[in-house]
């Protein structure tokens, strides 16, 4: 065997997939790479148990016209990276190995038959046309998709957007993909648009492009991917989540490129940024484009070693994917962690050790990243059992205990404090207050885009008058019953206050009125929602009465009007005890709250230090306390 011919078949071995154990195998999360040049390394299972095609998979390298910019669409699936190899890798071990498809949308490295200059043809309604075509094709070729980055880089910032969907953009770092001579594309108008309300914008493409997705993958975990946005665009790239989270784009998750992860070399900065970050947009992050780089071997390796850890051991990240591992053949210079002989970097050192003692201590609670899997759980009644509009009173801070897995939550919040500071439904970060001296609550600092839902039973079919007591002037919000709308919007004015309402000052948080609107309910077990659709007010309690137009002469305030003449004329209550899960532990009789809760701490029903709930039988209101053993 001549030499050249050696070197050939050496070379051609070297992108031959091996079955080896991965640096993550049976942890909590992936730990991935992307392909090499195009190419799938024969190293690459021995290293990592994700893949992601580093360009093979983006709309330009896959989508193309037959007869220049008039013919019919094309798909060339591995035309020059390995989009549909890198997918067969991960099915050679499925469960073990994971794969992500990057990206659907993107304002960079789309077709060139959608560029306003290279196509003079194209139009809004063609662009619609290719873009349906493009998911549709991807949909065919990959039903199971696991991970989807969705949408990629649309942060809007310095009157362009992260990358080129109307004009080129600077793109991460400097480096940009985007095509001088594209002359930008219609894409963003072709999925809805980008209206910009109060100065801001509302990202209705991306939500568009969301909905598409889910449609075609119903099980896939649905990703936005930006960069920049743990020290540059943090807060831009939050408020982006937040907005179409708020317009109700499926996203499942918020990967963070990290690109600038060189600009946090010490551990408490880093792990300070990611978590700010998560409690801000209350979604599972993943880490989808990890590189550091450093041409001095011991500065990568240090600042990697006070990063992957806290990576690794947050329960809320839910993967890793580095980007790139050969030194030379990455996307920016020097982030490769091993040598282009195949030696190993100070960090792949690192790297290795690191994992050969700390597998054990990943964490992963999302349900996602190829870690133990969380089965999803519906969200619960607050009370343990779904509100009879009826015969019951809807407290606004007795919001559904949220379940678990996407789609699950039973409230959004744009902030994740309670400005309130009422320890009530601790943990939450939906704003509640108390009135001071007594037991009662409300829901304040409503901002637009927040939502609480309730499992309500409507005993019979028919027509019924929603009531919200309410506060301020100006508000809006919009009940909806298991995703439709009812009823009209309501403005919170006095202006639209029931005549028969009878106001009671609420202490803190001023003086209540009800507003109200007819809805027509079908019977049986719902899910309502109201949402804040314009701030600010506040929210007490709502309630139906049967029948359309129908007066509720109870006044707003009653229940403070109770608790006054309980509070001077003690009698005996029934209280149920519940746990923060809404089990009933118990039931017994007090003369008092304080009483009670004293007779609750002391019960041996309570077993375990933390946040319980006692619940008049009276009036069915919930107070909350606290154990410490």
């Amino acid at each position: 065997m001549n030499f050249s011919k050696a070197i050939a078949l050496f070379a051609l071995a070297g992108l031959v997939s091996v079955a080896n154990a991965a640096l993550a195998d049976g942890g909590a999360k992936f730990l991935g790479n992307i392909t090499t040049g195009g190419q799938i390394r024969s190293d690459m299972g021995t290293y990592w148990n994700q893949i992601t095609a580093e360009n093979g998979c983006k709309w330009g390298s896959i989508h193309s016209l037959s007869n220049g910019n008039s013919g019919t669409s094309k798909f060339a699936w591995d035309n020059y990276d390995k989009c549909e190899g890198a997918y067969k890798w991960a099915k050679e071990k499925p469960g073990e190995r994971h794969f992500k498809f990057h990206a659907l949308v993107w304002g960079s490295q789309y077709p060139s038959f959608l560029c306003k200059k290279k196509n003079p043809g194209i139009t809004v309604e063609l662009t619609k046309q290719y873009i349906t075509e493009w998911f549709d094709a991807v949909a065919a070729k990959f039903p199971d998709l696991e991970y989807i980055d969705v949408v990629n880089e649309a942060i809007y910032s310095g009157n362009n957007y992260h990358s080129g969907y109307q004009l080129p953009a600077g793109g991460a770092e400097g480096v940009s993909t985007d095509d001088a001579n594209c002359g930008g594309s219609y894409i963003i108008e072709a999925l809805g648009g980008d209206r910009v309300v109060n100065g801001k914008h509302q990202y209705d493409f991306i939500t568009t492009a969301f909905k598409m997705a889910r449609e075609r993958w119903p099980k896939a975990v649905l990703i936005y991917n930006d960069y920049n946005t743990l020290h540059w665009q943090k807060n831009e790239g939050i408020e982006l989540v937040q907005t179409i989270i708020k317009n109700g784009a499926p996203v499942d998750a918020y990967g963070q490129q990290a690109h600038d992860a060189g600009d946090f070399p010490d551990a408490s900065s880093w792990a300070k940024v990611l978590t700010e970050v998560h409690d801000a947009v209350q979604i599972p992050l993943f880490i989808t484009e990890y590189d550091i780089g450093e041409a001095d071997d011991q500065k990568q390796k240090n600042i990697i070693a006070n990063q992957i850890p806290f990576l690794w051991e947050t329960e809320w990240i839910a993967g890793i994917t580095i980007w790139g591992y050969i030194n030379g053949s990455t996307w920016r210079k020097n982030t490769g962690i091993m040598n282009s002989d195949g030696s190993d970097r100070a960090s792949m050192k690192w790297l290795k050790e690191y994992f050969s003692q700390h597998l054990a201590d990943g964490k992963n609670t999302t349900g996602f990243g190829g870690g133990t899997t969380v089965e999803p759980e519906p969200q619960k009644p607050f009370r343990g059992v779904a509100f009879d509009i009826l015969a019951d009173r809807i407290e606004a801070e007795d919001f559904d205990i949220p379940g678990t897995g996407s789609g699950n939550n039973s409230y959004y919040d744009s902030d994740s404090g309670n400005n309130g500071g009422s320890s009530y439904r601790e943990g939450t970060g939906v704003d509640i207050k108390d009135d001071i001296g007594s037991n009662l609550h409300a829901i304040g600092w409503n901002a637009t885009g927040d939502w609480l839902e309730y499992t309500i039973n409507v005993p019979e079919e028919g027509e019924y008058t929603l009531f919200a007591a309410v506060s301020g002037e100006g508000g809006q919000l919009q009940f909806s019953l298991d995703g439709t709308d009812i009823g009209d919007l309501l403005t919170v004015s006095k202006s639209n206050a029931e005549p028969s309402d009878q106001e009671v000052d609420e202490s803190i948080y001023g003086d209540f009125f009800k507003v109200k609107t007819n809805v027509t309910l079908p019977a049986g077990e719902h899910i309502l929602r109201m949402t804040v659709v314009q701030q600010w007010f506040d929210l007490d309690y709502f309630n139906f009465v049967k029948g359309a137009n129908a007066e509720d002469n109870a006044p707003v305030g009653t229940e403070a009007i109770a608790s006054n003449i309980h509070m001077n004329t003690p009698h005996l209550v029934e209280y149920d005890l519940i746990d923060i899960h809404g089990a009933r532990l118990g039931h017994f009789s007090a003369y008092s709250l304080n009483e009670a809760i004293v007779n609750a701490r002391n019960s041996k029903a309570v077993k375990s230090m933390g946040v319980y709930y006692l619940r008049s039988r009276t009036t069915g209101k919930i107070h909350s306390f606290r154990v410490v053993k």
